[in-house]
């Protein structure tokens, strides 16, 4: 089994990848996150963006899973599939969902704001999906699972949580929303009914033992992982490779390679730390060329350089053989552009990932000449400007890892794939 994930804060372009690379796989799937997850996937002049379906569902004939390690929205899944269903109802034939998957209630969501309103200016930046919550729910082992909307005692489960959730909302010292979308909630239930529900430790791994070519899909960033992350200010699953053994249930002996994707510069949306970002012309720059918006929130990306550091940190953190590097088409049309190589805490240089982000610590940057053409139509490498090709040969060199994919645009045709 190999393994798609992000190196960055998450926004790296991993829905387009997996479509480019999902005819090459008989499985796509999801093993951790929920509907903050946004895949934008563009296809001529179809656009559209995934929060709980893995980003195979368009390709005819592949298997998509939504592992265990997800945690799934009823009410988005349904709307969710209610879009493809007009636009490729052939791929929903092949959606199988885990049963150990757990369930977000509309609770989980008010839970999620009412705990992010009162944290006041110490706000992380939820996307205020209910993650957080049913994370929670899932490791205090009170957790509702998809598994369960089969058992004759549903119903009794989902009261007994939510009215401790009621209890929780008690505690804060105001008004908090009161619980919403719980007739839409039930509805999407029946949805999830009429859908393939598996055990999935055991499809996957029948899978691998019959020859059949997995990809698991990661969602968010390794700078947003729960244990390795910029924390406090992270999601609440493992987002690094070894999360897609406990996700989907296999032994890590079973994995291949491992693609980590990452932008010729970086983003972050919510709060936390950013140690290169730009509040300047650049910033805005790679900011309306870009089209930094989240693809779930909408709230604008913070945009800043590269960040050599924490990419070294993520490959390593995961182990990645393969280097995908999206957006560099972003950088077209700038007179140079900058990659920090290291970080100054203190007056002591070193390229490491520090603890915690001190105010003292200053990005060491290296200057890179840039370009100014159109790129998006290029399909071999060789075709690229010089100065691209300069850094990307920095970045190999740099990491030891190959660049094996370049993104010249959002278009699944606009991929140069290096042999």
């Amino acid at each position: 089994m190999d393994i798609l994930l992000g190196l960055q804060w998450g926004d790296e372009g991993k829905g387009k990848i997996v479509d480019v690379l999902s005819p090459d796989y008989d499985i796509i799937a999801r093993f951790q996150g929920g509907p903050n997850a946004g895949h934008s996937l563009e296809i001529g002049e179809f656009k559209h963006v995934l929060h709980t379906i893995p980003s195979g569902i368009f390709r005819k004939n592949t298997i998509n899973i939504i592992g265990n390690g997800v945690v799934l929205d009823p009410v988005v899944f349904m709307n969710e599939v209610a879009k493809i269903r007009q636009i490729a109802p052939d791929g929903l034939q092949h959606l199988y969902i885990s049963k150990k998957a757990h369930l977000i209630l509309p609770s989980h969501k008010t839970l999620d704001a009412a705990s992010e309103k009162s944290k006041g200016l110490t706000k992380i930046g939820s996307t205020l999906k209910g993650i957080g919550p049913t994370y929670m729910d899932k490791t205090g082992r009170n957790g509702l699972r998809v598994g369960d909307i089969i058992g004759y005692d549903f119903k009794q489960k989902y009261d007994f949580l939510k009215s401790k959730h009621y209890q929780l909302l008690k505690q804060y010292d105001f008004e908090v929303p009161e619980i919403y979308n719980e007739d839409e909630w039930f509805k999407g239930i029946e949805v999830l009914k009429g859908f393939k529900l598996i055990d999935c430790e055991y499809f996957v791994n029948n899978a691998i033992n019959t020859n059949k070519k997995i990809l698991a899909e990661g969602a968010q960033g390794t700078l947003l992982d729960i244990e390795y992350g910029s924390y406090p200010f992270v999601t609440s699953s493992n987002t690094v490779s070894s999360g897609a053994c406990t996700g989907l249930g296999i032994a890590p002996n079973k994995l291949g390679k491992v693609y980590g994707i990452f932008k010729s510069y970086c983003t972050r949306v919510g709060s936390g730390p950013f140690p290169t970002e730009l509040f300047d012309g650049d910033g805005e720059f790679l900011q309306t060329k870009g089209h930094e918006f989240g693809a779930t929130t909408g709230r604008k990306r913070r945009c800043g350089w590269m960040d050599l550091p924490t990419l070294k940190y993520s490959i390593m953190l995961n182990g990645v053989t393969d280097l995908i590097m999206t957006k560099s088409d972003v950088l077209s049309g700038m007179d140079s552009f900058k990659v920090a190589v290291a970080y100054e805490i203190d007056g002591v240089q070193t390229d490491e990932v520090p603890y915690t982000y001190t105010e003292d610590l200053n990005p060491v940057y290296k200057e890179f000449k840039g370009w100014n053409a159109d790129i998006s139509k290029i399909k071999s490498f060789k075709y690229l400007p010089e100065e691209l090709k300069l850094y990307i040969d920095f970045i190999e060199k740099e990491t030891g890892i190959p660049v094996s994919i370049v993104s010249v645009g959002p278009d699944r045709d606009e991929t140069i794939i290096r042999n």
